[in-house]
């Protein structure tokens, strides 16, 4: 039980691991892949791990240490499903641009939308096509993330929401912004004007 419990030792010091990585630290102490199975089993029944998706994984030590930092929640939305990118509400959060109580972390990736509710928190991903998939940066700090500029986390919010602008006339975006209580003055003029072009030019097309 030795082994079992240094395997698990080593898994807490990792922000993330897949069943690949328990298999080869478990090499090292000596253990066959059957053996290290049936402790990952364990380790999940115990609640000692945390799983994000199938064969991704948290130590529940790891994240309870790490919980409150919204840049571990939004670095665990990069790697459960890539790529992708924070955008929406969780962004404009993240800019103090919103009040709003975020429930689950929403991200743009160019795969097929899909959910993951996990015990490490409530993770979104909506699919949007290859060339919006855009005006994104890495965010770099204890835990390095990808997000959405402000303009972009504001585009990709109200193009899902109003279903791509299908009849929305652009006088009309104001108004919808003002009515979600985003604050779009404190975005900043580069970033306002960088909005206001998206949506201009993809009403064009």
């Amino acid at each position: 039980m030795k082994s079992k419990k240094n395997l698990l030792e080593q898994l807490k010091s990792l922000p993330h691991f897949d069943k690949n990585t328990v298999h080869q630290l478990g090499k090292q102490l000596g253990l066959k892949d059957s053996t290290v199975n049936t402790y990952i089993s364990r380790f999940l029944k115990y609640k000692e791990i945390l799983q994000l998706k199938r064969s991704l994984y948290v130590s529940a030590d790891f994240f309870e240490k790490n919980r409150a930092d919204i840049s571990y929640s939004f670095y665990l939305a990069n790697i459960i499903r890539t790529p992708s990118y924070v955008s929406s509400w969780a962004a404009l959060q993240y800019y103090n641009l919103t009040t709003e109580a975020i429930h689950s972390v929403t991200s743009i990736t160019p795969k097929v939308t899909r959910n993951y509710q996990t015990k490490a928190g409530n993770f979104a991903y909506q699919s949007i096509k290859k060339e919006l998939f855009s005006d994104f940066s890495l965010a770099k700090g204890k835990f390095d993330f990808f997000i959405a500029s402000p303009s972009k986390a504001l585009f990709d919010l109200l193009y899902f929401r109003t279903r791509q602008f299908r009849g929305i006339p652009l006088e009309k975006i104001r108004t919808l912004v003002e009515e979600l209580r985003i604050d779009i003055d404190e975005m900043g003029k580069e970033e306002l004007t960088k909005f206001y072009t998206m949506i201009k030019k993809y009403s064009h097309e």
